[in-house]
């Protein structure tokens, strides 16, 4: 399910633009929060299932804020995978295009990270570093109280859409997407084995086993000494 939305700012350069040098594709939000680990996820599936050109990069944002700087300014064309609440339908796509992007970052913010990179975006223009290109493929979100939890079935279905959008717009940049040939290595994963969706959705304690405040997988734990 999608909505292509008409609002895009076309930069000038005419019906062929030349290929940008340096792609960097961001997928940003915390995977520990549900449907906030959307744009994670993508970033997860694309590196294990596809191999790039080298001028491209795949960039686990997480929720770094302004330490994604330097990312966006040496980028020519920014796609960024994000969960976005549009207001419409949980696991609805919606493409949002250049200029616009940076208020629909902030619209309608879910997380610090919303703001946070909003004003990444808004710094890189000011410093006359902005990607030439850039793409929002934002997801709707589903739930997001779900400490240790996985993304819901309709936005992890939605997930697919969004890989074929990605994958088409790389290709389009010149990033020459081809189906992995060789396997990732132990520890070359952009999130930590530990954390891939397979193994954080199969090891986590069922509902009447889990604290009630979340997960706890992920709580500090005190060493004696």
């Amino acid at each position: 399910m999608s909505a292509h939305p008409s609002e895009s700012t076309c930069h000038p350069g005419g019906d062929t633009p030349a290929q940008p040098q340096t792609i960097v594709v961001l997928g940003i939000g915390n995977l520990l929060w549900a449907d906030e680990g959307f744009g994670v996820r993508c970033i997860e599936a694309l590196q294990r299932r596809y191999e790039f050109a080298e001028h491209v990069s795949l960039i686990d944002g997480g929720t770094q804020g302004l330490y994604l700087i330097q990312h966006v300014q040496a980028a020519d064309a920014l796609l960024i995978f994000d969960a976005i609440d549009y207001g419409l339908e949980p696991g609805t796509l919606k493409e949002v295009r250049d200029d616009d992007v940076p208020r629909f970052m902030g619209a309608k913010k879910m997380s610090l990270h919303q703001t946070g990179f909003q004003e990444v975006l808004s710094l890189a223009q000011l410093t006359g570093k902005y990607p030439t290109n850039v793409l929002l493929i934002g997801c709707q979100p589903q739930e997001l109280e779900d400490y240790g939890g996985s993304l819901r079935p309709v936005v992890k279905a939605a997930m697919e859409e969004a890989l074929a959008l990605g994958v088409d717009q790389i290709a389009r940049w010149g990033g020459e997407p081809a189906p992995r040939s060789t396997p990732l290595g132990e520890r070359e994963a952009v999130t930590m084995d530990e954390l891939a969706l397979a193994a954080y959705e199969t090891h986590r304690p069922a509902p009447e086993q889990a604290c009630r405040e979340g997960d706890e997988r992920f709580f500090p734990t005190t060493v004696e000494h």
